[in-house]
């Protein structure tokens, strides 16, 4: 199988940036990710970009198979991992075009596993034992770094920080949610930041969160409130500049075996009960 030390998951509109493209479908022990993943070389690195809602957008957040998609990127060599993602701003000086590098996340999500530690068996027989993973810092913090440094290398100065509010989808919130997450200081709204968080946790792999701010949220505006009409047409604006932002962050991320970060020792001491990808 291909190789790649860096994953991408966004929308399906990045992977046409990777360099000399390779399909590779994956299977993992939770069903199938996505889509395939898009093997290619990008900044002069090996990438593995995952489609996070398919191909022509076809599975909503709350169907997402997070634990196959984390799965699949490091079995195939992916330890770091970037997300760019659309959120809608709970402050008014986050409106549309901000991009934002979360350092905290909450999560109002509902049904989705979270784990790959639930106790229970997976298809070849072993059964993984019950861990509970450091999540204080649910971010990296050197992908962190990264990511805001390439932004302020394309003239796009980031806000350095904030809290991503993750909910169920794949509605909107209303605009009593929305003033309820904004009265809490939380800074972003999004549907797809967790579990993706916690699952690369759980692998070892330093995960950074790419938010760009498409839409100011229902409670934090007057009018007709979000759309998905708007939400597109702010994301193809801006899409440009962050594709160009990935290539940089993609270049400047440290190299897979001088990893020294958080990410990599949170599940030192723990029997895991089960073999890692």
């Amino acid at each position: 199988m291909a190789n790649a030390e860096i994953g991408v998951i966004g929308g399906s509109g990045f992977y046409s940036f990777l360099e000399d493209v390779v399909e590779v479908v994956v299977d993992t022990p939770y069903g199938p990710p996505s889509d395939s993943l898009y093997m290619g070389e990008l900044a002069g690195r090996p990438v593995a970009f995952l489609p996070r809602h398919g191909r022509g957008h076809t599975v909503p957040p709350h169907k997402i198979n997070y634990r196959a998609n984390l799965w699949a990127l490091r079995s195939v060599g992916v330890r770091q991992v970037l997300g760019p993602c659309a959120v809608g701003g709970l402050r008014t000086e986050y409106g549309p075009g901000t991009l934002l590098i979360p350092d905290q996340l909450v999560d109002r999500t509902k049904s989705r596993p979270q784990t790959f530690f639930d106790g229970e068996p997976l298809p070849d027989g072993s059964v993984p034992n019950v861990v509970h993973a450091s999540f204080a810092d649910p971010y990296c913090p050197v992908g962190r770094e990264v990511a805001v440094a390439a932004a302020r290398g394309r003239d796009w100065e980031p806000v350095d920080g904030g809290t991503m509010v993750v909910i169920e989808g794949p509605r909107f919130s209303t605009r009593a949610e929305s003033r309820w997450h904004a009265a809490a200081g939380w800074s972003v709204v999004g549907m797809t930041g967790h579990p993706e968080a916690i699952l690369a946790r759980e692998l070892g792999l330093c995960y950074t969160s790419m938010a760009l701010v498409t839409d100011l949220d229902a409670g934090a505006e007057v009018g007709d409130g979000v759309s998905h009409t708007e939400v597109l047409k702010v994301f193809g604006e801006n899409i440009g500049r962050l594709r160009k932002v990935l290539f940089d962050a993609v270049a400047a991320l440290p190299p897979t075996d001088s990893r020294a970060c958080l990410c990599t020792h949170a599940l030192d001491g723990w029997d895991l009960g089960i073999e890692l990808p």
